[in-house]
């Protein structure tokens, strides 16, 4: 038997990801599909519209057999270590294949430049145009040469799946599939848009019926910019030594401050900090950081524990079948930084979008589905 690994964030849940997971059952119809979820907040910096609980239903109603947490520590980093944690945990499964959304869909390509990555020169090179004020995906397409658009944030994530599977030697044969959307298309009114697309249409308060399934739409929670701005700007305001947190560096602890203190709205204040080098999505991640406390000592990339968020009958008798393997690391570590830092998100996310997911994330039971 097949057994699929994918990895989403489902921001919100629409027919892009539907198409994802009805492509994998053409190709492999009686595959286990195990999925590696992200929670509350993001890869991109973003807060999630739909509840880690809610996902995880979703997913399961959409045919996932097995849905694993990916902690906010991991979830909130840049790609390299958004990648690398979820391939470990889906290694822990074993599954065979890691099927992914891109937008080149050339694995043959893409597996090219990673091989460039890992050269020395490469890596002087990308550092030495990071310097000059240049983002990461203009400094990779730069420093390796190509004529690749690297500002497709699927095809930077496919090379950060790529890395972590040769890095580590995982058996795990990596399979593309064609992206259908454009994620920087923010006006496309077909079927099938971006998750960033559909986002901008309810910030909009346009009608969003024909791109998610139905049942997405009364899940959807509503995001209050104004009481995250203003926890924000209290986290900032009064923590001595900013520059402690992760992924804040070279002194731009300092314009976080100026900002935030000529600021009245989040937008306000990230177009204040942006400069060439620092995009909105690493700015937005700084900001997650910072919300939750994450210090660059907290930073510990050793996964304590492995948490099983849902199954289905397959998914369980699978589970079963890995028992003593799972034993050890499914038991949750309570004093481990990666629950501590996921109960504090649970908190904030529910000052943030009104929520009770203190309680889910309490429970501890996995959602189960036959």
């Amino acid at each position: 038997m097949e057994r699929i690994g994918i990895l989403c964030e489902y921001n919100p849940f629409h027919n892009g990801h539907l198409y994802h997971l009805k492509k994998i059952r053409e190709m492999y119809n009686d595959a286990l599909i195990v999925l590696v979820l992200n929670g509350y907040f993001l890869e991109r910096g973003e807060i999630s519209l739909l509840t880690k609980e809610d996902k995880t239903k979703l997913a399961l109603s959409f045919g996932v057999d097995i849905i694993i947490e990916l902690p906010v520590l991991y979830g909130t980093q840049s790609a390299d270590i958004f990648a690398s944690k979820a391939l470990e945990i889906l290694n822990t499964f074993h599954v065979t294949k890691f099927i992914f959304g891109s937008e080149l869909n050339d694995i043959h390509k893409l597996k090219q430049i990673v091989n460039k990555i890992e050269n020395e020169e490469y890596q002087e090179k990308v550092k030495t145009l990071l310097k000059e004020g240049i983002n990461y995906p203009t400094a990779l397409k730069k420093a390796i040469e190509c004529d690749i658009d690297f500002n497709h944030p699927n095809d930077l994530l496919a090379i950060s799946y790529l890395k972590a599977i040769q890095k580590n030697n995982y058996p795990i044969e990596p399979i593309s599939i064609q992206r259908t959307s454009n994620y920087h298309d923010l006006e496309s009114h077909d079927t099938i848009v971006s998750a960033s697309n559909i986002r901008n249409k309810i910030k909009n308060k346009e009608d969003i019926s024909k791109y998610v399934p139905n049942i997405v739409l009364p899940l959807l929670q509503e995001y209050n910019e104004d009481i995250y701005f203003k926890l924000l700007k209290a986290k900032i305001l009064t923590t001595p030594h900013l520059e402690n947190f992760l992924t804040i560096d070279e002194g731009i602890e300092h314009r976080l401050v100026e900002g935030m203190q000529k600021s009245h709205t989040y937008q306000e204040f990230i177009e204040y900090v942006k400069t060439k080098r620092y995009t909105y999505n690493k700015i937005n991640r700084m900001c997650i950081h910072i919300l939750l406390g994450i210090t660059k000592q907290e930073n510990n990339h050793v996964l304590p524990y492995i948490k099983i968020l849902g199954f289905s009958k397959k998914g369980q008798e699978y589970i079963k079948s890995l028992k003593e393997e799972l034993k050890s690391i499914t038991k949750i570590d309570k004093d481990s930084i990666v629950y501590k830092t996921e109960i504090k998100a649970s908190i904030l996310y529910d000052l943030i979008m009104n929520t009770n997911t203190y309680s889910f994330e309490l429970q501890n039971k996995p959602i189960m589905k036959f």
